[in-house]
């Protein structure tokens, strides 16, 4: 076996794969997207890259990639393999690790001694938007899963801000499932600057010797005749929806064609309705929320089993029962059918539904088979992840769930620290199934992992791509998919299937394509790396929003931390609360948005509220005289401004517009707004910020220099105007009230 000769890459170490070596020629000459499937090397391509530009170049690696987990797998490959050295601190490890767990000032000082940095998109985006560092001296940006560079995701705000600001930018994109459609592909492309496409298929004559015989099993199965019942039962319940529609004047499909397509053309009917104030609009939204809940329920029976449709159809009784349940479910639980259902549901005694048995039997076969097999199950929901592993391990299998990190009702879900532990344990062998939602499809490096199961197809081509990418890396591997016959699971598996051949349709015809590389515009070019525009503290949990990354590229000096009101500060006077046109009607009836609009007019002399798109007259169905009374409530007895932006963008010029006024202190000095005070300190600030032509600024300036109210009152004349930033004028004004009689 050959082995790669190169300066920075440690000898006899990485295997010498032609078609590896041809694709990072092509990545070293232009922004680069490789697409090649999973267990070919896409790292390795990425280390020979990395390595050349460092040679060649300098300056430091920027590796990207979603989990956290990934982005620890990334690391420890290019620490195994990369000769690098610390360009500040030759006796330190030139290896950074960045996620949400290090604090910020950690992240800057490893920025500045590393030279290759591993990151997740997120964390990154926010320390450029605070102004931590610059992307000035990367000289290679690699962007892992490239496919989820579309939208509002980091990695499209990254590659902008890269391209604006590197001297030597070069972008390597990685993916194994750049999706369906070539517009799809040209989007994540523009996005990320891309110019070059280099695609390889497993049967590409350079590929073929290094892929691994993969068998691929669709086992089908029926369904119970309990569920068959009751998705009877509930479709009957939908049909009685579909009329109510029909009857409202909506144009519908017979139930047996009502896919998700056209639930989104009724919901598309239901808004025009909505927008032309027609009342039948307000209604049908109702009706088509209990559609969409009963189409739902009908997919978990189908798919999922009968323990995970159980517990949806009490969440939705217990809603409907509840205080703060929406009008559909309340309308759900008070339909005698849909009660006969729940009652129903309360009968059945364990799991009905033969998938998680059939997945015992295969997962006991394996491991009879091949002692030491690694398993990986995966399943859409969390409580079939939950099901499956209370159900093994009661049968005397070994095996964890691997899930994402947010709690989800009761259900807790993992730090990544816990999933990284979960991943090293398994790669040991401490235990030999691992049960993943669609966290664990993407990247994860287990290289002796020889068995996938699909608990139920996926229609997205990406996501089945990824899964079955889990097995068949270093080794022959098998996966098998559970299909229950003449449901959803088929319709599924088909349309996967077709996508699937579509993508590859699609990207032999982009194969060694040139696309014009064109970054994105709407970013001003960033002339300084250290912002100079005006100052505004924004809450850390803003930072998903466009509006934030806006600003930053306007330059704004953003400073990001947690606010206990508002979402953005300007000043000392000004928090701005930004809600969404539906978040400020769904916070007034479910949440209490005056209480939380009073404690923004107390913290501060000039709350602000900006509603943003759409029209609040129209997102629910209340009286607009309600909605009217509301805003006059904030206007007039809470003294908040009420602000309307068209979108995100809107917003941001509009928050940097005040900050720019509010930066000179203009209108600051016009009179002294009443205060909630906290601190001896503010009511001192306070008292010196209402002498003439002051205000909170320079009011700290003269106490900071005098020590004192009663020391700024009694100053003299020349030592007020000394001060900087007075001047002789303000400090005349300052000097002659202090001493004028009262009358």
């Amino acid at each position: 076996m050959k082995n790669i000769n190169h300066p920075l890459i440690r000898p006899e170490s990485i295997e010498s794969r032609e078609y590896q070596l041809a694709i990072a020629m092509k990545a070293l000459d232009a922004n680069t997207m490789v697409i090649l499937p999973t267990g070919l090397g896409k790292t390795a391509i990425a280390l020979l890259v990395a390595a050349s530009r460092l040679y060649n170049e300098g300056g430091r690696i920027l590796m990207l990639a979603p989990t956290k987990p990934l982005v620890e797998q990334h690391l420890r490959f290019f620490e195994k393999f990369l000769v690098a050295q610390s360009p500040r601190e030759p006796d330190l490890p030139p290896f950074a690790m960045f996620t949400g767990d290090a604090p910020p000032a950690e992240r800057t000082a490893d920025w500045e001694r590393s030279q290759v940095i591993f990151a997740t998109p997120q964390v990154v985006k926010n320390d450029l938007i605070a102004g931590r560092y610059t992307l000035k001296d990367v000289t290679l940006l690699i962007v892992d899963e490239c496919h989820r560079a579309t939208g509002n995701y980091a990695y499209v705000f990254l590659a902008r801000r890269y391209h604006d600001t590197a001297d030597k930018p070069l972008v390597l994109a990685m993916t194994a499932s750049p999706g369906g459609s070539p517009e799809k592909v040209e989007e994540v492309c523009q996005n990320l600057g891309i110019a070059h496409v280099e695609n390889r298929m497993e049967s590409d004559p350079d590929v073929s010797p290094y892929v691994h015989e993969r068998d691929i099993e669709i086992i089908q199965i029926d369904l119970p005749v309990e569920l068959k019942k009751v998705i009877h039962a509930i479709q009957n319940l939908i049909d009685d929806r579909l009329a109510l529609l029909t009857s409202l004047g909506f144009v519908v499909p017979k139930r047996d064609r009502l896919s998700m397509k056209e639930l989104t053309g009724i919901n598309a009917q239901i808004q025009q309705k909505i927008q032309s104030r027609d009342p039948h609009g307000y209604a049908a939204a109702s009706v088509y929320a209990e559609c969409m809940k009963l189409k739902h329920a009908i997919t978990l029976a189908e798919s999922q089993g009968s323990e995970v449709f159980r517990g949806y159809i009490a969440k939705l009784v217990a809603e409907g029962q509840g205080p703060g349940g929406s009008k559909a479910s309340q309308r759900l639980c008070n339909d005698t059918a849909f009660r006969e259902i729940y009652i129903q549901t309360k009968t059945w005694s364990g799991e009905i539904h033969p998938k998680p048995s059939v997945i015992l039997g295969i997962v006991r076969d394996q491991l009879a088979s091949h002692p030491d097999s690694r398993i990986i199950i995966f399943a859409t929901f969390r409580d079939t992840v939950q099901l499956l592993v209370d159900y093994l391990t009661a049968n005397g299998i070994s095996c964890e769930r691997f899930v994402g990190q947010a709690t989800k009702d009761a259900e807790k879900g993992l730090s990544q620290k816990k999933q990284i532990a979960a991943l090293s344990r398994f790669r040991d062998g401490e235990f030999k199934v691992l049960i993943a939602t669609s966290v664990g499809e993407e990247g994860l490096d287990v290289p002796s992992t020889d068995l996938v199961i699909f608990y139920e197809p996926v229609p997205s081509e990406i996501r089945s791509i990824q899964r079955k990418g889990r097995t068949g890396r270093s080794a022959a591997g098998k996966v098998v998919v559970l299909a229950t016959k003449g449901t959803s699971d088929d319709v599924f598996r088909f349309v996967s299937q077709s996508k699937e051949k579509r993508m590859q349709k699609n990207m032999q015809a982009l194969s060694r394509t040139a696309l014009p590389q064109q970054v994105p515009e709407g970013q001003a070019l960033i002339e300084a790396f250290t912002p100079q525009g005006p100052a505004i503290r924004i809450d850390d949990r803003e930072t998903s929003s466009k509006v934030v990354e806006e600003l930053s590229s306007m330059g704004a000096a953003i400073r990001l931390e947690r606010l206990p009101q508002g979402d953005y500060a300007i000043g000392d006077r000004i928090l701005v609360e930004r809600k969404t046109a539906r978040d400020f009607v769904d916070t007034l009836i479910n949440r209490d948005l005056l209480g939380q609009a009073k404690a923004l007019a107390e913290a501060v002399p000039r709350p602000v509220m900006v509603i943003e798109g759409g029209d609040i007259y129209t997102e629910r169905n209340i009286e607009p005289n309600a909605l009217r009374g509301v805003l006059s409530a904030l206007a007039i007895d809470m003294g908040i401004s009420v602000l309307f932006t068209r979108d995100e963008q809107e917003t941001a010029r509009m928050l940097f517009v005040i900050a720019r006024r509010e930066e000179g202190e203009r209108g600051e000095r016009k009179f002294h707004p009443r205060k909630s005070f906290k601190s001896i300190k503010d009511e001192q600030e306070y008292i010196v910020s209402a002498f003439p032509d002051i205000g909170m600024k320079n009011a700290r300036v003269l106490l900071a220099h005098f020590g004192s109210v009663q020391a700024v009152a009694n100053a003299g004349l020349e030592d007020l105007a000394s001060v900087k930033g007075i001047g002789e004028k303000t400090a005349q004004k300052v000097f002659e009230i202090c001493r004028r009689p009262y009358s």
